[in-house]
This record gives C-alpha cells, sequence and structure tokens, in this order.
C-alpha cells in the first residue's frame, strides 16, 4: 500500500503486521531517518546481529538467506537493505509466498516513477511504500521548530526564517544544523537571529545568495566578486545553478501574484515560503521591479539550460556559471535602463 506522510510516522513507530516497508524519493537524510525509525520500533536497537541484519549493495544476493533466518535470541528480525532497486523484486516475492515476520526495511533513494519494486509493494496490503521527498516552506520551520523544542531550545521568528532560508533539502543536513544550535544555545536556550548567522553562517552559501541578488538587480561587479567567492570557496557549478533556480524561482512566484491579483511588491513578498530574509528585502522588491514573470521563465529555463551543461563531462562549467550571471545581470541592467527611460519620458 501506498502511504502519505500523515500516515508515515505512526507507521513507522509501530509498523504491526506489515512485512515490508520501501522508503524512496530524493530526501536521502530522511529516508534513513524513517529506516532507522522503523528498525528500532522493531528490533529495539541497530547493532544486534541477532535480530538486525544490514545489506549493503554488494550483499543483495544474500536476501532470501537473510529474510529466512530465525532470531537466535527470539523476538522479531529486521532486515535492513540499503540502495534497493528493481533486482531485489524476484526475492521480495519468494519471500512474501510463504508466512513469516521478518520485517525487510528497504532503502530506494534511486528509484525511479515506474519503478517495478515501488508498484508491486504499493500493491501489497501487507507492505508500505513511503516516499520521502524535500520538506520547505512552512514545513520546513515547523520541522526546524520542533527538533529545536525536542531540545529544550527555542528560536526567535527572524532566526527562524533566515535558519531555513539557508538550510538545504537533506534531513539529515536539517539535523546536523539543529544540533549544532542546540550545542550553541545549551540547555533552555534560545536562539537569535545573530546566534543563527553565527554559529551556522555557511560562507559559500551567502556567496551564493549574493551572486543570485546581484545579478538580478542588475549589479554585474558584486555579482561577479560574489560568484568567484563561491566557486573559491569550494561550491560546485551545479549547486551554483540550482541556487540560482531556486531565487529566480522565488521570484518568479512573487511577481505571478503581483501580475495577476494586482498587490504590492511587499504584499507578493510575504506570501513566500520561507519568507525573504529582511536584509534582502530591498534587492528582493527592487528586483521584481524589473523583471515580468514572462522573463523570469526565460531565466528559470536559461538555468536549467546551465545545469544540464555542467553535468557534461569535460564542460568549463565554472565559466559557464560565470557566464550566465554575467548575462542575468545585463539583462536586468538592460531592463533597468529601460525604465528609467520610461520614468524621463513621462
Amino acid at each position: 500500500m501506498k502511504l502519505d506522510a500523515r500516515q508515515a510516522g505512526r507507521v513507522l513507530a509501530q509498523p504491526g503486521p506489515l512485512r515490508a516497508i520501501l522508503l524512496h524519493g530524493d530526501d536521502t537524510g530522511l529516508i534513513r531517518e524513517r529506516a532507522i525509525t522503523a528498525v528500532r520500533a522493531v528490533a529495539g536497537t541497530l547493532d544486534d546481529p541477532f535480530r538486525v541484519s544490514t545489506l549493503g549493495r554488494d550483499a543483495h544476493d544474500r536476501l532470501d538467506e537473510e529474510l529466512g533466518a530465525l532470531s537466535l535470541t527470539g523476538g522479531r528480525r529486521v532486515v535492513w537493505v540499503r540502495e534497493a532497486g528493481d533486482a531485489l523484486l524476484p526475492a521480495l516475492k519468494r519471500a512474501f509466498a510463504t508466512p513469516g515476520d521478518t520485517l525487510l526495511v528497504l532503502e530506494g533513494p534511486g528509484l525511479a516513477g515506474r519503478s517495478k519494486l515501488k508498484t508491486a509493494i504499493e500493491a501489497m496490503q501487507d507492505a508500505a511504500a513511503i516516499a520521502c521527498y524535500p520538506e520547505e516552506g512552512r514545513a520546513l520551520e515547523a520541522q526546524v521548530r520542533q527538533l529545536l523544542q525536542d531540545s529544550g531550545v527555542g528560536i526567535d521568528p527572524d532566526a527562524l526564517s533566515w535558519l531555513c532560508a539557508r538550510l538545504g533539502a537533506d534531513r539529515a543536513a536539517t539535523r546536523g544544523e539543529v544540533e549544532k544550535l542546540v550545542l550553541y544555545a545549551g540547555e533552555s536556550g534560545r536562539i537569535t537571529l545573530d546566534d543563527a548567522m553565527e554559529c551556522s553562517g555557511d560562507a559559500a552559501g551567502v556567496s551564493l545568495d549574493e551572486a543570485a541578488f546581484a545579478a538580478t538587480i542588475g549589479d554585474r561587479a558584486a555579482a561577479d566578486l560574489a560568484i568567484e567567492r563561491a566557486l573559491g570557496e569550494g561550491t560546485s557549478p551545479v549547486a551554483v545553478a540550482r541556487a540560482f533556480l531556486s531565487h529566480v524561482h522565488r521570484l518568479r512566484l512573487a511577481r505571478l501574484a503581483m501580475e495577476r491579483t494586482g498587490v504590492s511588491a511587499a504584499d507578493a513578498m510575504r506570501t513566500l515560503r520561507p519568507p525573504v530574509f529582511f536584509k534582502r528585502g530591498a534587492a528582493f522588491g527592487q528586483a521584481l521591479s524589473l523583471w515580468s514573470s514572462a522573463a523570469l521563465m526565460r531565466v528559470a529555463e536559461q538555468t536549467q539550460a546551465l545545469e544540464l551543461a555542467c553535468k557534461q563531462t569535460g564542460a568549463p562549467d565554472a565559466l559557464l556559471c560565470r557566464r550566465h550571471i554575467a548575462s542575468v545581470a545585463a539583462q536586468a541592467m538592460a531592463a533597468a535602463r529601460a525604465r528609467s527611460r520610461a520614468r524621463a519620458g513621462t
């Protein structure tokens, strides 16, 4: 059967009669976290060799053997499979053809949407497939707030907004940042914006933000400086493309709200989740005044093409990034000049 996010927590904490749980999707950190929850729910631990068997990719051929093994110390066994793929389906069908209570936990971060393994498990009544996708917006804010609350630490609203805007899409990375903040704040502490920036500041990430914001307002010099700093700090060109696409996407969402409903730039920015960091608000608003939603869509398509080009073997990816940033800055400068001429004409 197929489970949604609302059902996942309950089922993972109490698998009950389920014989298999498939965890798939883009968020590898969330997949691992949920797998750990399921294994502990049944075996009580992750490292009991009599009740937990972990199979990496090179040990998939042992699946039949492990599913048929008995627990020497009593209690239900768990077979935990990493990097699960469609090749495991025959062994799964053989195991399900006979009664048994061993729980099979499958991590399948690379499964395709039409995976045979995923389709088969979704069709079984005693198995569950759970999608694990990156959380964003309000869901991400709620997750971070809850993780901090579980450790007895509070966080100011502006600090939460800044932190969520900086976090990546992986649950493990998010948890790691939260754990740093918990250590920093101490028991019953509270995280302010300055605390968050001091503890979780990512120099390369900040440089990426500066490059994206500067380019979309036409500040070529600042954009060039920021992209050089980001690349120099080890940021991959693909990461540059993805960060830039995220910024353009947020601009387009706000611009569409302005064009369709007639709201102001400030009101459109307030609809975004996570909110625009207040220190970036002026630049974000300036960019909204220069770009139409159609123009932002073209930039998004150009940025997607940039990512594909960067992934080609032997491509001068850093040079492609620099050229793309320069091109976007030039388009913004042209839009600013046209706006100035229009104002002068009136």
